[in-house]
This record gives C-alpha cells, structure tokens and sequence, in this order.
C-alpha cells in the first residue's frame, strides 16, 4: 500500500465532516450560495442535507414529501440501499478509465438497454452524462442522414433528390439547453439569448397530424418527438401521433428520434412511455431516472443502418458510460424489476390522477403513471410551490396555472393521500397570497 493509500485510510471521513453542515441554517448557506455559485437558477428554494425514500431535509431540519424526484431523476427516491451499495462497491474497485477501454458494467448496461427497449439486431447504444447530451448526440446522428432520396446518408448532392438538411420539432418541445438540444428547444426565451442557435429546426404545432404529414417530406433528416411533454406542463401526444409519425418518417426516409429522456425508465409504469404505440422508432434518448440519482444518460439506436451513422471519431464523451455512473443504473433497472416498481407506478398513479379530479380548483389532470400535469383555475400555481413547501411537499410550477408531479416511483397511497389531503388548503393559501 502507497502512502497515498495510508493516508486515505486514516483519514476516512464522512461527506458530513467535509462540509460541515451541521450547525449552519439555511439563510446562511443561501447567503453563501449566492456570492459563490451563478444565478442561473435564481435563488434556491431550500439548502437539503439529507434524503431517505421519498422524504428529504433542510438544513433547518425541516421535513418534506418530495413528489418531484428532482424532476423525475431519483426514481427509487433518496439513498436507495441497494444503489447505493452498488455505487459504493463499484467505486472501490473501478471508478473511472478513459473510452480507450470498455468495463464490464457499460457492456452489461448496453445489453439491458437493448433488451428493455425491444431493440432489433444491430442497434446499439451510445452513453452520456445527461439528458441533453444525449439529446445532443442525437442531433448529431440527424445531421449525418444528410444524403438525398436517392442516396445513402452523407451523400448529399448525388443527382436525383435535395439534401436533407430539415429537422422537425413541436411547439412546446424541451430537448435540453446545450447547443444542438437547444435548437430543438421551442421555448423563445430559452432561445433568443444565445442566437443564432444551430440551422434547419422547425417547430410544428403540437399534436396536429395533418401539419406533420405536411412538413415531412424528403428533405428533412429527423423528426423529434417527446411523447409526453414534461415542460409544456405534462402534455401527452394524441393517441394515434407516434404511429403516423412513424408512417411519415418511413415514407420520406427521416429518422424518429423519440425523447425519453423524462418518460423513460418506468416513469408511465413501462420502461418506455412509447410501448403502446406498436413502433419501432430509429433512436430514443434517456437520462433523468437511468441512475436512481447518479448522472447518465444514453442514445439509443435501433437497427444496423441507424446504428453505423456516426462512424468512429465522430462523436466522443470523457465520462460517458464510466463504470460507476453503469453500475448505478444495472442497480437502478434491477430494483425497479425485482421490487415490481411498474405495479406501484400504475396503481398510485392512478389513484392520484383520480383523487386531484376530484380537488376543487382543479380544471384537468394529465398524464400517465407518476409524470402528473393538473391545470388550476387561476395562474397561482408558483404561488402554491411556496405555500406547498411551507406545508412540507415539493411540488413544481411549469406554467402559471399548471403543477407538475414527478414522484420517486415507489411513492406509498399512503403518501399521496397525504398530499391529497393538504391540497386544498394549499391552494387556497397560493390564491390568498395573489
């Protein structure tokens, strides 16, 4: 054993120990966030110190039901024993290696992944650290179906057809905010600051068949489609649209790239909210609940022709796929197989979209599973994320009068009824405090 080593070991301490968080409230992290990190999330709604199942705590040693899961990512809620062993175990013995070489863990997750997705021979997957980038390793394969009709991808310019140089989006669509996923990105005010944003994306109205069989032709490289658009406020797509988009796409040869980046992984009480569509897509991008917590993401190609459009060299990632971020989730998809996860999902889901139709001042309830939308009767939906705080509950805003709910997915009936039952007052507080 090195010194170094020696040394690591009389020193072994605790996150705790390091940072010093006992003893410190809340206002004075803040104060000390707010001279130390950037503002681009604005001021933090609360410094949490710790998190077990779907509970979490201040710093104030305040308690909270956490029904976002930070955005739908910790889908077996806080400090899942089993994940985190896993991390742990894998942590001490292989931490990180360069993608000059490979580990058994990225091996292993890209098999399941296949084998979840219904993949046909041929597919292939490629990893990343987030949603985003998986987003933006899926622009990039968009880009090289860029040959004409008549020819085979990067051929642009051979006689006989245009070059495909058109990638299709929805109105409400968020993809992510680097660069290429930005494009993609409709929110104007997501956009506006940093362009000009990478060429060629148009966004269509969402939802409306028609406008898609008119703006797919054969100049357009891809089509993207979130089947449930989480910051649109949990709007899914209308039944039949990922079946004609599919039809559509075949017929001009433009990929479907599907965006299951936050209604993957068993967030709609399948591994994938597309399942039912009867499709097989060209890609599908995921991220957010892979990890149970733990950064990664992944593009997913399905069949040899989609899967050899980036050839060697161009496309690349530094952490990508590394051999904790894989193990976490292998931990994470056999949690959610061997706990049957997908039952709770289904069943609270359930009994939660039933129970807000039923909350005076709730308009429409949206969604599938654990990725829940309810629209209110007045634009105070920011105003009862704060009154749902101070109340103990984490909720999110997405639009003025729309509250998006994105549990861990082993959240109890006995849990939700909790929230249930202090919705109404939580709402009258928010339109009191307009």
């Amino acid at each position: 054993m090195s010194n170094f080593e020696q040394s690591a070991v009389v020193e072994q301490s605790s996150v705790t120990d390091l940072v010093e968080t006992s003893g410190h409230a809340g206002s004075e992290w803040l104060a000390r966030y707010s001279s130390s990190l950037m503002g681009v999330f604005g001021t933090p709604q609360r410094v949490l110190v710790r998190g077990a199942g779907c509970l979490v705590w201040d710093a104030d040693g305040k308690e909270y039901l956490d029904l976002l899961g930070g955005i739908a990512v910790n889908a077996l809620g806080h400090a899942h024993p089993f994940v985190t062993s896993v991390i742990s175990s894998q942590l001490a013995t292989l931490g990180h290696v360069s993608n000059f070489f490979t580990s058994p863990t990225q091996i292993a997750l890209a098999e399941k992944l296949l084998e979840l997705t219904a993949a046909p021979a041929g597919s292939k997957v490629f990893f990343t650290n987030s949603g985003t980038e998986a987003n933006e390793a899926a622009f990039k394969l968009a880009r090289r179906n860029s040959g004409t009709a008549a020819g085979e991808a990067g051929e642009a310019g051979e006689a006989g057809g245009k070059p495909r140089t058109r990638i299709i989006a929805l109105e409400g669509a968020f993809h992510g905010r680097t660069m290429g996923a930005l494009a993609l990105t409709a929110k104007e005010a997501y956009r506006t600051p940093f362009e000009p944003v990478p060429g060629g994306v148009e966004h269509i109205p969402f939802g409306d068949i028609e406008a898609l069989r008119n703006a797919v032709d054969d100049t357009v490289a891809a089509v993207f489609l979130e089947p449930i658009q989480g910051e649109a406020g949990v709007r899914p797509l209308p039944a039949g649209y990922l079946k004609a988009a599919r039809e559509f796409t075949a017929e001009a040869g433009a990929l479907l790239i599907l965006d299951e980046v936050q209604t993957g992984i068993a967030r709609t009480g399948k591994w994938l909210a597309s399942e039912d569509a009867g499709i097989v897509p060209d890609a599908i991008t995921l991220a957010k609940g892979l990890g149970g917590g733990f950064p990664i993401g992944a593009l997913v190609t399905f069949g040899e022709k989609t899967s050899t459009l980036l050839a060697a060299g161009q496309h690349g990632t530094t952490f990508g796929g590394n051999p904790v971020a894989t193990a976490a989730a292998l931990a994470t998809l056999h949690a959610i197989e061997s706990q049957h996860v997908q039952d709770n999902v289904r069943t609270v889901g359930e009994h939660l979209r039933q129970a807000l139709a039923a909350v005076d001042g709730v308009t429409e309830v949206r969604g599938e599973g654990l990725l829940i939308g309810f629209d209110l009767d007045a634009e105070v939906a920011p105003a009862a994320v704060t009154a749902a705080l101070d109340a103990g509950f984490i909720i999110n805003s997405p639009g003025p009068r729309t509250i998006r709910l994105a549990p861990p997915l082993i959240l109890t009936i006995e849990q939700a009824d909790r929230f249930l039952a202090a919705l109404p007052a939580i709402l009258q507080t928010a339109k009191d405090a307009q």
